[in-house]
Order: C-alpha cells, then structure tokens, then sequence
C-alpha cells in the first residue's frame, strides 16, 4: 500500500511539473487566458460569456421604467 501511495505522488509530482514547464521557464509566466472574454475571434463575432451577457441584460431598463421617465 506504501509502495501504491508514492508511486502515485511520484506520478502527480511529474505531471503537474511538466504541465507547468512553460509557466516556471518563463519571466512573469502565467496560465493562458482560455476564458470566452478573452478570445479576441469570438469578441470580433460579438459573443461574450454568459456572466457577462446576463449583467448586460440586467442593466438595460425595461420600456415601463423608460415611460416612467418621460412621464416625470
């Protein structure tokens, strides 16, 4: 069982160095940004996350509160 356990950490130490040998290596390395506001193609095409869009939604004003406003 002592044997099973470090083999495994053995295997996760190697694995998790060699997915991070291009972060180590590198001056200010950092993980790539693999989120969808950061993708400039699909910022051309107009699509943003789903966080983002909800929080756009939320801050347009209904059209009651826009006749409320003319109303005065």
């Amino acid at each position: 069982m002592l044997t099973t356990l470090l083999i495994t950490l053995i295997i996760l130490v190697v694995c998790v160095s060699l997915l991070s040998i291009k972060i180590i290596c590198k001056k200010n390395g950092t993980f790539p940004n693999l989120h969808i506001g950061g993708n400039r193609a699909l910022a051309a095409k107009g699509i943003s996350c789903a966080k983002t869009q909800d929080r756009e939604r939320l801050s347009h004003k209904t059209l009651e509160e826009r006749l409320k406003e003319i109303e005065i």
